[in-house]
Parts: structure tokens; sequence; C-alpha cells
């Protein structure tokens, strides 16, 4: 025959209370966070898999957020190297004129404008840094700004300031691809026309190129016209080339965005809480909550002792 007691009764009622309450503290958690569990430790052996998960979202959201900051630079690039197009496409037209209308009476001062934004495009900036510098970013890699200065280098290697080490980004898994340019690769053959132009002008022998321009000027200034073609044409192909990277990290961060958004749903496949089962569980819980602590309270009255009495 078993013997019952009151504490016996007792405990058991309330080990049935705490249970109850600790499944509904459970279902409220999982309606509340909408989630299984608020740690990996309530995922049990499906930790490593959300672990894993997580990992890949965190790297590919890496490789987006790199392409967002390759893809500022490129845009800025794109700027810069059309002001260089247009500097040097209008000191083409400008020699041009003087051929056209046989008078070279301003060209020394177009050509003056025309240097000057060349130069500018050099050394155009980007997120408080030198976008042609190369690794050096916070030292213009241009240093004339006039013709002037440009005629006393002694070279016109001597002006340009950027170091070798062009900028490489790393877009995607196993991709790493050149991100920019440097001054002196985009410059110095632009710059060495504008030099020989302003030494023919200062030379005496030659110069100055202003009024009536003579047959020699004329013939000097016709080839200036070939070089100047070349050096906007070799130009326009780097900014070219700038803008299929800029379509292909486009096209990465698109791809880049589907992968975030496929791994986060496997993600939620795995952590998000079923509402409805939440929301039914909770009511249960609630419901048992009270029968327990109805049957707490009724055990004062059943006492042994008064059947004792």
């Amino acid at each position: 025959m078993s013997r019952v007691s009151t504490t016996g009764n007792y405990q058991s009622a309330l080990l049935d209370l705490m249970a109850s309450q600790q499944r509904q503290a459970d279902a409220s958690q999982r309606v509340s966070t909408q989630k299984v569990a608020t740690d990996l430790t309530g995922f049990g052996r499906g930790s490593e898999t959300l672990t894993a998960l997580k990992g890949a979202v965190s790297r590919v959201q890496g490789f987006l957020d790199t392409g967002e900051v390759v893809a500022a630079r490129l845009g800025a690039q794109d700027l810069a190297l059309n002001q260089i197009i247009d500097g040097v496409g209008g000191a083409r037209e400008a020699v041009a004129g003087v051929l056209s209308s046989d008078s070279a009476g301003t060209l020394m001062l177009e050509l003056e404008g025309f240097f000057q934004s060349v130069s500018n495009g050099l050394n155009a900036r980007h997120q408080g840094g030198y976008l042609f510098a190369g690794a050096d970013t916070s030292n213009p890699p241009v240093s004339v700004g006039t013709l002037g200065d440009l005629a006393a280098a002694a070279t016109v290697a001597d002006t340009f300031g950027n170091d070798t080490i062009k900028p490489v980004s790393r877009v995607a898994e196993n991709t790493s691809v050149e991100t920019g340019y440097l001054a002196n690769e985009l410059g110095t053959d632009v710059f060495q026309i504008f030099r020989d132009i302003k030494d023919y002008h200062d030379n005496p022998a030659t110069g100055p190129l202003t009024g009536k321009p003579t047959e020699a000027q004329k013939a000097f200034l016709t080839a200036q016209l070939s070089r100047l073609d070349a050096a906007r044409n070799d130009t326009v192909d780097v900014a070219s080339r700038n803008g299929s990277l800029q379509k292909r990290i486009d096209q990465m961060s698109v791809s880049h965005t589907a992968q975030i958004t496929a791994l986060n749903e496997l993600v939620s496949d795995r952590t998000d809480a079923d509402l409805a089962q939440a929301v039914t569980d909770l009511q249960l819980s609630q419901i048992a909550v009270q029968a327990s602590a109805q049957v707490v309270s009724q055990l004062r009255e059943v006492s042994l002792l008064n059947y004792l009495r």
C-alpha cells in the first residue's frame, strides 16, 4: 500500500506548476522574438549549420560592401577621366582652330586653360585621397599646374609624384581586380605634347605662336594634331575600361544581393518560429499554469492533519 504525505503532494504540485511556468515562458519568448531560440544552444545540433550559414552571409556582405566602395571610386574616376579627355580634346580643337583661321592670337592662352583642366583631372580626389596617386593618396600626383611650371621642369617625368602601386580590390570569392590608374601613365604623353608646344612657342628661333602662323609653324601644329588625337584616344580607351569595370562590379553586386537573400532565407527557415504553433503553446501553457496553481491552492484544504482531527 502506497503512503501519501502532504509534503509529497505539495512537492509534486509545485513541480508541475514550475514546469508549466517554464513552458509558458518559452512559448512567450517565441511569440515575442518570433525565433525558435535566442542563442545557438537552443538550436542543438543545427547550431553548426546556422554558424556556417551566418558566416557565408558575412563573407558575401563583405564583398557587397567592397563593391559599393569600388563602384563609388570608379564613378569618381570616370568624372576625372572625362575631364582629362575634354582637356586634351579642347587643346586639339584650339590647334585645329589656328590652322583653319590662320591666326594663333589666343592659342597659348587657350592651351593654358586646357592644360590646367588635364592637370586638375589627374589630381582629382575621392574621399579625401588622390585617385591617381597609387598607394600614396595623401600627396598630389602632379606637381605642376601651369605651362610655365611644365616647361621649367627638367623632364616631364619629374612632374609626376605618384608611386607604382595600383589599388586592387577583392570583389568576390577568388576574384581580385585592379580598380585604379596612375597619373604618370595617363598624363606623360599629354604633358609631353603641351611641353613641346610651349618650348616651340618660347624658342626665339621658332616662336612665338602669335598672330598669323608661318608655314613652319603650320607644319609643326599639324603634327601636334595627330599626337593629340592619339593621346585623347588612349584616354578614351582607359575611360572605356573603367566603364566596363563599373558594369562588372554592378553585376557582381546584384549577384551578391541575391546570394544574401537566399542565405537569409535558409537561416530564417531554421530560426524563425511557427507563430501559430507558438501562440497555441502559449495558450495551453497558460491554462496549465492556472490548473497547477489551483491544485496547489486546493492542497491547503486536503492536509492529512484535517483528517487526523
